[in-house]
């Protein structure tokens, strides 16, 4: 196993195997992935500080088996800031985990060293001692059911968009870096945001029948465009803004404008790789940094 030692931020890290190939139709290495994590690090960093982060580990590339991991590894360095938070009702059955904090560049490289190629969060914060604090950002994720797409996905989030303006709340686009979109609300801490976005959702079912649907069931779903406010159950995360998705080729849950979200044609018009997403945050900057600001009350 061929590995480099390098310095990041003052930290110590071996990388290894680093001309791995993890996305075998694209030939994207786990090299290119570290260094897409470090290069993408100023704008992603402040949306998944202080949230407690769920890795998705693709250890042989994303044609191979994947791990969704929460609790910290016993590798884990000792200058990797960890949570101990509680886990009612989880898998493992134990009562709490060891949440890793991306805090800092060391912290994403190790990460990206691991093949953590996906990165979830949830829509809360952690105190500096081990507080969670009320949800302070509401998520709807459109996810489209075939034979529907994200063209359709980008119709229903105009709507939900124009619902969401007339309560108060702007609303903030990224693709989900697969099929959907997710729609975003930075809002004054609540504990209502499940019970608000479950409302908006059914609200927007009864407006347009024919193209939404709120409910989870799969048979509901065909040519509709699921409106999932699900996610906001604070034992929920979704993939973080910014991150890589496992996909055939290295796409990225990648900020959008309402312009493109109004002009979106064809699913093509809204598939960003990793070396776009760069590119789009040199001509933009970040397009989601409105969500690092205190969001108005719920109605």
């Amino acid at each position: 196993m061929s590995k480099v030692r390098v310095d990041v931020d003052g930290r110590a890290l071996s990388l290894s195997n680093l001309d791995k190939v993890l996305y075998s139709g694209h030939g994207f290495a786990k090299g290119e992935v570290i260094d897409y994590y470090t290069r993408i690090a100023p704008v992603l960093l402040p949306h998944v500080r202080d949230r407690p982060a769920t890795r998705k580990r693709y250890p042989d590339g994303v044609d191979g088996p994947s791990f969704f991991e929460k609790n910290a590894p016993s590798h884990t360095p000792d200058w990797v800031r960890t949570m101990n938070l509680p886990t009612p009702g989880s898998s493992t059955g134990r009562e709490s985990l060891d949440f890793v904090m991306i805090d800092d560049l060391p912290t994403l490289v190790w990460l990206a060293n691991l093949a953590a190629l996906e990165l979830h969060v949830p829509q809360w914060r952690v105190g500096p001692r081990g507080k969670a604090h009320r949800p302070d950002l509401m998520v709807f994720d459109l996810d489209p059911g075939a034979p529907a797409t994200i063209v359709d996905a980008c119709r229903v989030a105009c709507a939900l968009r124009d619902l969401l303006d007339d309560d108060g709340l702007p609303s903030y686009p990224k693709t989900s870096g697969k099929k959907g979109l997710h729609l975003y609300v930075p809002v004054r801490e609540s504990d209502r945001t499940s019970e608000y976005a479950k409302e908006a959702a059914q609200r927007l079912e009864a407006a347009d029948p024919d193209r939404v649907v709120s409910r989870m069931e799969k048979r509901l779903r065909k040519g509709k465009v699921l409106v999932d406010w699900s996610q906001n159950n604070p034992a929920k995360t979704t993939v973080a803004p910014y991150s890589l998705r496992a996909a055939e080729e290295p796409t990225v849950s990648a900020p959008v404008t309402w312009e493109e979200v109004e002009g979106c044609d064809r699913p093509a018009d809204l598939v960003f790789r990793a070396d776009d997403v760069l590119t789009r945050v040199e001509g933009h900057g970040d397009l989601l940094a409105p969500l690092l600001e205190q969001g108005p009350p719920l109605p």
